[in-house]
């Protein structure tokens, strides 16, 4: 039985975050506004299924898929890119690759305790994020 994602996640740390938007090439200005954001993410997961949500005061960005179905991504509000994404499980996690014309794009999501941790990787940077389940 895969991990239980489902909640609402507040952000409590965000580290490197700004090297991974310049990776993306986020201008200046949007880098310097999202890397002061606190984010929050919602979670709503059936089975396989998830529909994620990632807010803020700044944007909001909104991504549904199925474990292990190959989908197109546009990134809108990010780099508005268009990539080809797929999400599979590795144990409990969940691991995201996204092609496209950045290499090594993607994330890896896990839950110890009431915490989430996410990994977003692009090239040769990581930002280490962690959430913590609200009640």
């Amino acid at each position: 039985m895969p991990a239980d994602y489902n909640g609402r996640w507040e952000m409590v740390s965000n580290d490197n975050f700004e090297d991974v938007m310049k990776a993306i090439d986020i201008d200046f200005a949007t880098r310097k506004v999202a890397a002061h954001l606190t984010q929050t993410k919602v979670i709503v997961q059936n089975g396989d299924k998830f529909e994620t949500k990632t807010l803020s005061t700044f944007r909001n960005y909104e991504v549904n898929f199925t474990v292990g179905e190959e989908f197109e991504e546009i990134t809108k509000g990010l780099d508005n890119r268009k990539l080809q994404t797929v999400v599979t499980w590795d144990g409990d996690k969940l691991v995201c690759v996204q092609k496209g014309e950045k290499a090594n794009r993607g994330w890896k999501q896990w839950i110890e305790g009431d915490l989430l941790y996410l990994d977003i990787h692009v090239e040769d940077k990581v930002c280490k994020q962690v959430f913590k389940k609200k009640p």
